[in-house]
């Protein structure tokens, strides 16, 4: 469990990796639809969720536990938990 409150945290220097699910063919011309996932710097555990297709959205933020909870894994976009 972290000590942050996700609702306060800076997000200006999270840096998005993304993980595509196939759903336009797979190619890298931007067409694909992917969730984006980074690493918050300043609390350890915590990751913003995101949307390529809507990147002007904010991020929905999560806990490493809440992530395992849903069947995120942070290693599919080359993040450490």
């Amino acid at each position: 469990m972290t000590d942050h409150n996700l609702y306060e945290l800076d997000l200006s220097r999270v840096e998005f990796s993304r993980a595509c699910g196939g759903n336009q063919g797979g190619g890298d011309d931007g067409s694909e639809t992917c969730v984006t996932l980074g690493a918050v710097p300043q609390a350890a555990g915590v990751f913003a969720l995101g949307d390529s297709k809507c990147p002007e959205r904010e991020p929905l933020l999560f806990t490493a536990a809440e992530l395992s909870s849903a069947g995120i894994d942070p290693a599919r976009f080359g993040l450490s938990v």
